[in-house]
């Protein structure tokens, strides 16, 4: 099965697998949301398998939630589990300085609340995420439905203040109907082309009525790991300030495939 995977996968496969290692018996656990975050959840419940590892896992979207219950593991409401000791999660952009641009699946709000619930956060992706500067992926921006189109406008003038190439802020739609995250909130994807003060722009953001939280992630990051089709990864410690390499071996009989 392994070796049917496309080469994004096999990328995503080997960071999650690299990024489970960092996993200790007795941790409390942040799950994050995606594609790439879904390999990691069934390598994780792989682990607890196979090393009977107590766990409590909080999960930053339903989805993740169901699958994480799924595959056997524990998960709890972040208020019922309490501070957590490490999140694990997948990125949709970033940067030298780890600094992040998610919500790609619609998650951001929880995703944004378990890591800094957190004593650290891991990212694992592949390499083609990486940039020299954030924007070329639309930046998600959460909004209440109540008088959003009147948060666009604002969200457009506020822009052309601000150190980015565009100003368009679209509606994500699922079919014909506005998208609702788990919140029961929409979301305004920003094609900006390039950020070129994030952390302005992510402090002015948050200032429009009806926003409640974008898709910025800014000091929040601890450490990346990059996966590579061929089995090799990187491992970027910010805090340490260290970059590490191996290579994870595929298997064809890893339980991770049973039911893919």
């Amino acid at each position: 099965m392994v070796l049917q995977l496309t080469p994004i996968d096999r990328a995503k496969f080997a960071a999650a697998r690299r990024a489970v290692d960092l996993v200790e018996d007795g941790m409390k656990l942040g799950l994050g949301t995606g594609s790439t975050a879904a390999w990691m959840v069934r390598a994780l419940a792989e682990r607890v398998r196979e090393e009977n590892l107590r766990l409590t896992c909080v999960a930053t979207s339903r989805r993740t939630a169901e699958l994480g219950r799924e595959v056997g593991l524990k998960i709890l409401p972040l208020d019922e589990a309490g501070w957590l000791d490490l999140t694990i999660d997948g990125t949709d952009e970033f940067d030298t300085d780890l600094t992040l641009i998610k919500g790609g699946g619609g998650a951001l709000l929880m995703e944004k609340i378990v890591a800094t619930a957190s004593d650290r956060m891991v990212v694992i992706t592949d390499a083609s995420k990486e940039v020299k500067t954030l924007g070329h992926f639309p930046l998600p921006v959460e909004v209440i439905p109540f008088g959003w189109q009147a948060s666009r406008m604002l969200i457009e003038e506020l822009l052309n203040a601000m150190d980015v190439m565009g100003t368009n802020a679209t509606l994500r739609m699922n079919g014909e109907r506005p998208f609702v995250t788990d919140e029961g909130n929409h979301i305004l994807d920003l094609s900006l082309g390039r950020i070129g003060n994030p952390r302005q722009l992510s402090l002015a953001l948050n200032q429009v009525p009806g926003v409640v939280e974008n898709g910025l992630f800014i000091d929040i990051c601890d450490a990346v790991v990059i996966g590579y089709a061929d089995g090799r990864v990187e491992f970027r410690d910010l805090t340490e300030g260290t970059i590490e390499n191996e290579r994870i071996v595929f298997e064809e009989t890893d339980n991770i495939f049973r039911d893919l």
